[in-house]
């Protein structure tokens, strides 16, 4: 059973992990012995593989690890040849929108919350501010600074 299998940590000799725990166990133990860990190097076909510098090269060519991804490459490389995709035929629609132009014919006043800007035409005289009134219901009021505190909201007392 893999949970019970014990696995020797490659920077503590004396730390015997669980197979299922070991990846968690390397990325701690690797921050705790910096010193070890800069002389060791981690196989590219099993990161629970931590050799020593000087030998990965020897590990790379005898790894268990690797057929698995040879034969991962292989069957890549002969369904490559079988694939074929239909090349899309979609292509762009012609764009009439002219957003510089949009802008400058705007008429309208800026979005202020919780009010509205109730002028008659759109005449230049009659664009400028002459009134606000209010979109909130009678006896409601905008805050004056946010956040603010709910009214019925005691602050002071926490259970």
């Amino acid at each position: 059973m893999e949970d019970t299998y014990l696995l020797q940590c490659p920077y503590d000799k004396n730390h015997q992990i669980r197979a299922c725990r070991f990846p968690y166990h390397l990325t701690k133990c690797r921050k705790n012995h910096p010193d070890i860990a800069n002389k060791l190097a981690t196989c590219p076909f099993n990161a629970r593989h931590q050799v020593p510098r000087a030998e990965i090269s020897h590990h790379i060519s005898r790894c268990d690890d690797k057929s698995g991804i040879e034969q991962d490459v292989v069957n890549q490389t002969r369904n490559l040849g079988q694939e074929t995709l239909a090349e899309s035929t979609w292509q762009c629609p012609p764009c009439d929108e002219v957003w510089d132009k949009d802008l400058w014919e705007q008429t309208s006043t800026p979005f202020v919350w919780g009010r509205a800007n109730f002028s008659g035409n759109n005449s230049s005289a009659s664009n400028i501010v002459t009134e606000h009134k209010s979109n909130l219901a009678s006896g409601m009021q905008v805050p004056k600074s946010l956040p603010y505190v709910l009214p019925w909201k005691n602050s002071g007392n926490t259970q």
